[in-house]
């Protein structure tokens, strides 16, 4: 899409209407995006708070599990390599957008590739958050019954409907989801989304707490027992680790840090559209959530150690079931996912009017009923699909390399003009080197995986 070409847009912009056509193809940062249907409207904070909560995803719920197979000292490198990558990658796709004024992921692919890289990239896009949309109605499926099995004091389930997570994820969907999922402009789920974050932020004080009121070794509930020979190492955090599972991590901590995808319309509806003010927002939110995953991950892991599972939730469920604040705790990260989705699905949308009415003004009848086909999709695929942690894993191995390293290295290089950085320029060899580091990554996940499931081990990990 481009810039608007007219004096009002220059003045705007504070270029004179007579020096605009000698500035059009310049991106120095200093002129603001304006884009042809609406102007965008929406502050920093709320801004930050949209992209943070595309960041943050279920797979925080794993990262405790993922440090006790890495050992500290090994997942915080981890951690922060991912985490300034993905910095790096806002920057690419800002950079690309920059220069020819486009505000859709898409439309990157369609300017770099032509249209085989316009279908691609919404192919992408669309099968990542689906699997990140499922994810989180999975949890809704899972823990939701629990939470109101906790409400009535059982420490079983029953066969009532409304202990049912099948019926409970159509209601919550229906009521909830929908709703949120037709507002016009990403923008108006910043309150939304500002809720979510603190539900989120609840969840790691309750985590910080529990760690000083849980005893080690391990005091489990119920039918769970303690062996009388605990080994000495039990209670002792290890630095670095190696073993079968930590091949995982780096898959699940790169699934837990994509963002790219709103990361373009959350930067078109922004007040004041610069891509320095945009960065600042990509590096506070990021920033934000390497604090909440490193802080949730250790006091999580310095809780449990070795005993830690995949799903921390369900380790404090063992010690006790009806634990007030860890009913309180599933609460809020159910009310963090469920507002989570509608982010999620902005993007999807998009994708979709971007490759089947290019070129199309807003319409309701088409943004309503895109949204009501995709929950309605996401929702038969929960219910019908009893365990899809391998159908995730392909596609957090596949999509997750593809959206941080891939795309935005080979997007910069063909969208940039090689009279401003030539191919042997030191930009555009950083970018290369960044492009084939997500190749390589994607070769590494799949392998392992594809090992994986010829040994026949089945193993637990989280997702984005």
């Amino acid at each position: 899409m481009e810039l608007l070409p007219n004096g009002d847009a220059a003045v705007e912009a504070g270029v004179p209407p007579e020096e605009e056509k000698f500035l059009q193809h310049k991106s120095d940062g200093r002129k603001r995006p304006q884009f042809t249907d609406f102007e965008g409207k929406t502050s920093f904070g709320m801004s930050v708070f949209n992209l943070s909560n595309a960041i943050m995803g279920s797979g925080i719920l794993g990262l405790s599990y993922a440090m006790s197979n890495t050992g500290v000292v090994l997942f915080l490198i981890l951690l922060t390599c991912i985490a300034c990558l993905s910095s790096y990658s806002v920057h690419l796709l800002l950079r690309s957008a920059g220069v020819v004024g486009i505000r859709a992921y898409e439309q990157l692919g369609l300017r770099a590739f032509g249209h085989t890289g316009k279908i691609l990239a919404a192919v992408i896009i669309t099968l990542h958050n689906i699997g990140a949309m499922s994810s989180y109605l999975f949890i809704v499926k899972s823990e939701l019954p629990l939470v109101i099995q906790a409400f009535l004091g059982q420490t079983y389930g029953s066969d009532d409907w409304f202990m049912n997570g099948n019926y409970l994820i159509i209601i919550v969907t229906v009521c909830t989801i929908l709703p949120l999922t037709l507002m016009k402009h990403l923008g108006y789920l910043g309150y939304t989304s500002g809720f979510s974050l603190s539900c989120m932020v609840f969840f790691l004080s309750a985590v910080i707490y529990k760690k000083f009121n849980i005893a080690c070794p391990l005091e489990v509930f119920g039918n769970f027992s303690v062996s009388a020979d605990v080994p000495e190492d039990t209670c002792s955090a290890k630095f670095f680790t190696v073993n079968q599972e930590t091949a995982y991590t780096i898959p699940i901590l790169a699934f837990a840090f994509v963002c790219h995808p709103e990361v373009l319309p959350i930067y078109t509806e922004l007040s004041n559209p610069t891509k320095r003010r945009m960065q600042n927002i990509g590096n506070v939110s990021i920033l934000g959530m390497f604090i909440m995953y490193f802080f949730t991950a250790i006091f999580g892991y310095l809780t449990f150690y070795g005993n830690t599972e995949a799903e921390l939730l369900h380790t404090y469920s063992k010690v006790d079931p009806l634990d007030t604040l860890i009913l309180c705790v599933r609460l809020a990260v159910l009310v963090a996912v469920t507002l989570t989705v509608p982010v999620v699905l902005f993007p999807i949308r998009r994708a979709l009017l971007q490759l089947l009415f290019p070129g199309r003004p807003f319409h309701w009848v088409r943004h309503i009923a895109i949204a009501v086909c995709l929950l309605f999709a996401v929702n038969l695929l929960v219910i019908l699909v009893p365990n899809i942690r391998d159908i995730f894993g392909i596609t957090g191995a596949t999509t997750a390399p593809s959206l941080i390293f891939i795309l935005p290295g080979l997007f910069y290089i063909r969208i940039i003009p090689t009279d401003q950085e030539p191919l042997k320029s030191r930009p555009k060899i950083q970018a290369a080197c960044f492009t084939a580091l997500g190749f390589i990554f994607m070769t590494m996940s799949l392998t392992f995986m594809g090992l994986d499931w010829m040994s026949g081990e089945k193993r637990s990990h989280g997702g984005h």
